[in-house]
């Protein structure tokens, strides 16, 4: 999974770096390093909404308190359907 956070001078006020940090941390304490990159960008074109971040092609507003939060349930929705996929071709075999 791909995660793309805007670190131009709007988001950098509003707290991208702690965003990226937050992210980090859950990356890490989850040890999802291979499973979700984490890069920084420039303007998304959202920059009066918040931290803006593109996760798979969305674009997003994340804030310090809800960072953690959105990467959980994009990770979670995003395992959950490789899961149910994986399900379904192992279901075709039998």
């Amino acid at each position: 999974m791909e995660v793309e956070i805007c670190v131009g001078s709007s988001c950098h006020l509003k707290g991208s770096y702690q965003v990226v940090e937050i992210m980090e941390k859950y990356i890490n304490n989850n040890d999802l390093s291979d499973e979700i990159q984490l890069k920084g960008s420039f303007c998304l074109g959202h920059c009066t909404t918040g931290v803006s971040a593109r996760i798979d092609g969305k674009v997003l507003s994340l804030s310090l308190d809800n960072a953690e939060e959105v990467l959980k349930k994009h990770w979670e929705e995003r395992r959950n359907a490789a899961d149910q996929f994986q399900t379904s071709k192992l279901q075709e075999l039998l």
